[in-house]
């Protein structure tokens, strides 16, 4: 079934209920009459209520209404971020060399915009001192905190213990403070460039 709303002559009730092309009320006018209207100031009669008694319908330009609809309908799916989720693997006694590379890791993903999930890895006897990932996944979450929350607390499954870590900057708000940094660092550079040039000119 079509979603496209009718317009003009598609129209086929014997009555509607009018709003002029700024949202004002005509009121209840024979089709006859609206599509007069309609014709009258070179605009379209779309039906926006059809399940109203009588319908309701507005006077527009309808290839233009539909063509911003369309460009609004685009410009929010650029906006809609996709979020990414990426995946850290722990063991319960990782050396501090380790942890702090993992820690960076979950770090850049995290200032990037994307979640990340925690896997804590257990071997042999480590599965009955389930307390150990839990304190490693406390320890990661509180030295992360300033950059993400936990949005999944930490849970046992199978020889596993997942924790979900998420950030507190949207995809979108990082991606436009990584580009506004390079720039600046681009005018850095311009100006440094220039600087030298220009000290290398009065040396000349």
């Amino acid at each position: 079934m079509s979603t496209e709303p009718r317009i003009n002559e598609r129209i086929r009730v014997p009555e509607v209920r009018l709003v002029g092309p700024n949202g004002e009320q005509v009121g209840i006018v024979s089709i006859h009459d609206a599509l007069k209207l309609a014709q009258e100031a070179d605009l379209d009669l779309v039906e926006v209520a059809a399940t109203a008694r009588p319908p309701v319908c507005k006077l527009m330009d309808y290839g233009k209404f539909k063509y911003e609809s369309a460009m609004k309908a685009r410009e929010a799916r650029k906006n809609q971020a996709h979020t990414i989720i990426k995946e850290i693997k722990l063991r319960p006694k990782i050396d501090p060399h380790d942890y702090e590379t993992k820690k960076g890791h979950v770090v850049r993903f995290l200032k990037a915009g994307d979640k990340v999930k925690v896997t804590i890895m257990f071997r042999g006897r480590e599965q009955s001192r389930p307390e150990l990932g839990f304190r490693l996944l406390q320890r990661l979450a509180e030295d992360v905190q300033e950059l993400g929350f936990v949005e999944s607390q930490p849970k046992q499954d199978g020889r596993n213990m997942i924790m979900v870590i998420g950030p507190h900057k949207k995809k979108a708000e990082a991606k436009a403070e990584k580009a506004a940094a390079k720039a600046q660092r681009g005018s850095e550079t311009s100006a440094e460039e220039a600087s030298a040039e220009e000290a290398s000119v009065q040396e000349a």
